[in-house]
């Protein structure tokens, strides 16, 4: 007979067999236990106003989007020629390259808008707010800003021919390299505004010393 192993010994072997049915009995049963899919990732969410679909590069002309909350939406490219957007809060929202040419903005919330490349042309924004707004390269030529607050935004380059600025809050607006040709220019707040290489050919009340 072979020589009994000693008590501990057998205890050890009893303990190492024990935890070995353990460990094939635990990947048995994670092998049988279904992976679980992947989750979907959220579909974004899909807003439509009056027609218009809220996202980049739709087509909304003379859509009636007044008094429509257009908070931080990314409308970049948007064709919004013609549309109603008195009263709209655009606050944080993205209309770079979008064009609003003759559209009615009267009234509306644009703080911190951002809108380089934007086109206005011939728009309606009498007591607008835009309050550190980016219009870098935008066309406000023939708009109507009466009442309007431009308080420190940023107008690098952009185009004001023919523009009634009258009345309007241009509070530390940066007027560098902007195009103020023909333009009315009347009765506004110019606390700190700078107008660097600044054209002003013909316009009626602007600050020529501060070019």
């Amino acid at each position: 007979m072979p020589p009994a192993w000693p008590r501990p010994a057998r205890a050890a072997a009893t303990a190492l067999a024990a935890l070995a049915v353990m460990l094939a009995t635990a990947a048995a049963q994670a092998q049988a236990q279904p992976v679980p899919a992947p989750a979907a990732a959220a579909e974004p969410e899909v807003v439509v106003v009056n027609g218009c679909p809220l996202w980049p590069y739709a087509q909304c002309p003379g859509a009636d989007l007044r008094h429509a909350n257009l908070v931080g939406r990314d409308l970049r490219g948007v064709n919004f020629r013609g549309a109603r957007l008195a009263r709209a809060d655009l606050r944080s929202a993205n209309l770079a390259g979008a064009v609003l040419d003759g559209a009615d903005l009267t009234g509306a919330h644009g703080y911190a808008l951002n809108a380089p490349g934007a086109s206005f042309r011939e728009a309606r924004l009498v007591g607008a707010s835009f309050e550190q707004a980016r219009f870098f390269r935008a066309d406000f030529s023939g708009a109507d800003l009466r009442g309007a607050s431009l308080e420190m935004a940023r107008l690098n380059f952009a185009q004001f021919v023919g523009a009634r600025l009258v009345d309007a809050n241009l509070q530390e607006a940066k007027f560098v390299a902007s195009n103020l040709r023909d333009a009315e220019f009347d009765g506004n707040l110019l606390r700190f505004a700078i107008f660097p290489d600044t054209l002003m050919d013909g316009c009626r009340g602007c600050p020529l010393d501060r070019r």
